[in-house]
């Protein structure tokens, strides 16, 4: 789907393009992508790049056209190995031409221009609309974190009745979600960094810097913070597991300790050789009585020493 929008009071939707207008492209079709290929002269190999979906945050430049490829993040399906992820959002830029291209349709972007109808001011130029993408971005991964905390805490009530594969599952998962975004992350601001002396920066744009700096290092260090927890809540875990495992093995050996003795007694008194109870109407109820006895001492022993 391709969009041009008017930057200048606000963001107003325009049905072709104008010279400094903005033009989204979320899920382009290939129709789409070659179309603006061929209209702006725009090399090949941006719209290849920004489509893999490992592409790492970077800007570079090729016959006048400018490439920023930030990682903003992304919502899967709720039962996806992993659900929260991070996609690549390319901004292309050349004199009188900007364009957002995402291969994935996603609630930052909607979000973004949404706000932006809001606020009612538009860019001062494309700069500015850069840095403003990288704020958006930041502000969303603190959304995202918020609700990856509360799954956190959900599968831990869950695994405090119970113990099942499906709740460390789901941590394992979100373990690789900040992953990705502790990732993505850092990349951001290594890119916000360099992008400082790159363009040409005024002071609106320096505090616009500020606050993305702001948001990302707090985004950063929550990320880091959730992952920590959340290891911590996996190695505990773990090692509750481990320990009711021995907790088991110790009791069933125990068990099979005591049945031993019953077992032993009546071999020997079953074997076929002369042990002076041959005639005695009372030999089953002897050899049943030392194997009570003898069973009845080992689990009082075992039970002082707690092994039972």
């Amino acid at each position: 789907m391709k969009t041009y929008w008017n930057t200048n009071n606000g963001l107003k939707q325009l049905n072709e393009w104008q010279p400094n207008c903005w033009i989204q492209m979320t899920c382009p079709t290939e129709d789409e992508q070659r179309e603006i290929e061929e209209r702006f002269s725009i090399p090949d190999y941006f719209l290849s790049d920004i489509s893999d979906t490992d592409e790492r945050a970077r800007y570079e430049y090729d016959d006048g056209w400018m490439l920023i490829i930030l990682r903003i993040p992304y919502v899967k399906e709720i039962r996806s190995r992993t659900p929260y992820t991070t996609v690549p959002l390319g901004i292309i830029h050349k004199r009188d031409v900007t364009i957002t291209v995402c291969f994935y349709e996603t609630n930052m972007m909607i979000d973004f221009v949404s706000y932006q109808q809001k606020r009612a001011e538009g860019f001062t130029d494309y700069v500015d609309m850069i840095f403003r993408l990288f704020l958006s971005s930041a502000v969303w991964y603190l959304k995202r974190l918020k609700q990856i905390s509360t799954l956190i805490d959900k599968a831990k009530r869950n695994l405090d009745h119970e113990v099942n594969n499906e709740s460390l599952i789901g941590l394992s998962r979100l373990q690789d979600s900040l992953t990705y975004f502790n990732t993505s992350i850092r990349g951001n601001e290594n890119l916000l960094a360099k992008l400082k002396f790159k363009l040409q920066v005024d002071e609106l744009d320096a505090d616009l810097i500020e606050d993305v700096n702001i948001e990302m290092s707090q985004a950063r260090e929550t990320t880091s913070i959730y992952s920590d927890i959340l290891e911590s809540t996996m190695d505990t875990y773990s090692s509750i597991i481990n320990n009711n495992m021995n907790t088991v093995m110790r009791t069933l050996t125990s068990v099979s300790i005591l049945m031993m003795f019953p077992t032993l007694i009546a071999s020997l008194f079953g074997m076929n050789l002369i042990n002076g109870m041959e005639q005695s109407s009372y030999g089953f109820l002897i050899a049943l009585v030392i194997s009570v006895v003898v069973s009845g001492l080992c689990w009082w022993i075992f039970r002082r020493r707690r092994l039972i």
